[in-house]
């Protein structure tokens, strides 16, 4: 079973997010990591873009795969998790935590709502069993 925080939200593309202030952090979720296996490179976002919600933000590859990575509010870039550009397995290690992707800034509150809290996120991943 995937671990799924409930104090984040989602998307059905497997996306999390987490708001902070004014900020949004932005990861994959524990499945879409493990679906992926091991991250090998992360495209990130440009810093300052602004990106529409659900549009491609950037790219994740793994030995199996590469993935669209969604973003999940419009908003500005903000910031990105360099550290993945070291080390991408903290994706696989730590999806919630040291593994996040990007940050957004000035996103729009009001498709807070569109997203998946994570009793609809779980819901969503036992309709793909």
């Amino acid at each position: 079973m995937a671990n799924i925080p409930q104090e984040l939200r989602y998307t059905k593309e497997h996306e999390w997010v987490k708001i902070e202030g004014n900020r949004a952090r932005v990861g994959i979720t524990d499945y879409a990591q493990n679906a992926l296996g091991d991250v090998v490179y992360i495209e990130f976002p440009k810093l300052g873009s602004e990106i529409r919600q659900m549009a491609v933000a950037g790219t994740i590859e793994s030995v199996k795969a590469v993935s669209d990575i969604y973003q999940p509010l419009s908003g500005k870039i903000a910031a990105v998790n360099s550290d993945l550009n070291k080390n991408p397995a903290l994706v696989n290690q730590d999806p919630y935590g040291a593994g996040w992707l990007f940050e957004i800034e000035n996103f729009a509150e009001s498709e807070i709502a569109a997203l998946l809290d994570a009793a609809a996120y779980s819901a969503h991943l036992a309709s793909l069993a």
